[in-house]
């Protein structure tokens, strides 16, 4: 992938549908399950990581427009969750390593639980 401008309006319009998308999709499922539990981001997430999926494995098998490709997946899925690009490389490092592939899983989700908290306590800290 370049960086080209055609690059960066891709993904920037496929960023803006897929943040649209995101929220719709929590919304609705939100309304139509309401609880406690976080069904709505479960969901875009658990999506998001199939679609990314499916095209990665078109990507392969296709010869798509460099353009496409980051407005769908960069952008598009990117908006919609970070979930996927996560889930697609730590199936990826899986293949080849299953120690990177366990490394990426565990840091990224006790990482990223461990910055929010750090996060949150921080500025709560401060705003109390």
């Amino acid at each position: 992938m370049t960086l080209s401008w055609q690059t960066i309006l891709a993904v920037g319009c496929g960023g803006f549908l897929g943040a649209i998308a995101r929220v719709y999709l929590n919304f609705t499922i939100t309304k139509m399950l309401p609880h406690e539990f976080p069904f709505g981001i479960l969901t875009v997430n658990v999506l998001g990581s199939f679609l990314i999926g499916i095209l990665f494995a078109i990507f392969i098998h296709y010869n798509i427009n460099e353009s496409l490709k980051s407005f769908l997946s960069a952008g598009f899925l990117g908006a919609l969750t970070t979930y996927s690009t996560f889930a697609i490389e730590s199936f990826f490092l899986l293949q080849t390593s299953f120690f990177l592939g366990v490394s990426n899983m565990a840091f990224n989700l006790f990482g990223s639980i461990l910055a929010a908290g750090s996060g949150y306590k921080l500025i709560f800290y401060f705003i109390k």
